[in-house]
């Protein structure tokens, strides 16, 4: 499929090696996005989070000390980082790095809380995780033996066969249970109750970008 139908006009290139990144107004418009979001991580301090005490008038405060709030801050930076990267590679394995990568980081800005319900969706959404990257990375596989590259650009001007559509279908399941949506959604679900804010909000960011350009990746790989 033509980049530009679907993206938008190519603004440019950034050649790395045998990496072509490409910038189109969607894709630079989600990088702008993730970037803005992760610089105002980086610049924020970390909320109080208050709880309503079952049966009293009482709140129940729950903040993070300061070795926690760094880690966490440190983990959710990189994180951003990552999801930038992701919306604008222009290789389909890196992509899948950064899926990968991003999932790890999900699962170790919220490691260092003492709550065991958050605790034990973290591990859930763990072992979710490590399970899907072997469909995400197989699917690439598949689709690199079927045509010889993994550039999107190339992609785009190749006639999709079988091969290139199971590949796109094992990618779209390890997707899902590396972000963490529906129907894997129950074992992430939890970790947002997780307190400080605005830190864990990242969690839930990466996942919206990466499943929005992961849909113009597929729909551009698969249509001729």
């Amino acid at each position: 499929m033509d980049i530009a139908a679907l993206s938008g006009e190519i603004f440019g290139f950034i050649p790395l090696g045998d990496i072509m990144l490409y910038i189109t107004p969607f894709s630079l418009f989600m990088f702008a996005g993730a970037l803005i979001f992760t610089f105002l991580i980086a610049i924020s301090k970390t909320e109080t989070q208050v709880e309503a005490e079952f049966g009293s008038l009482e709140d129940n405060r729950i903040s993070i000390d300061l070795k926690e709030f760094k880690i966490r801050r440190f983990l959710a930076i990189i994180c951003g980082l990552a999801t930038s990267g992701a919306m604008i590679t222009g290789d389909l394995f890196n992509f899948t790095l950064f899926v990968t990568l991003i999932g790890i980081l999900n699962i170790g800005i919220v490691s260092a809380v003492k709550i065991i319900d958050v605790l034990d969706s973290a591990f859930q959404y763990g072992l979710i995780a490590m399970i899907s990257s072997m469909p995400l990375f197989s699917g690439a596989a598949l689709i690199l033996g079927a045509t010889g590259t993994l550039s999107i650009l190339n992609l785009a001007q190749i006639q999709p066969n079988p091969m290139v559509y199971f590949g796109s279908a094992l990618i779209l399941i390890g997707l899902l249970g590396e972000s963490g949506v529906a129907p894997f959604y129950a074992t992430k679900a939890e970790m947002f109750r997780t307190p400080g804010s605005p830190f864990i909000l990242i969690i839930h960011l990466s996942s919206l970008l990466i499943i929005t350009r992961a849909i113009e990746i597929l729909l551009i790989i698969n249509t001729f």
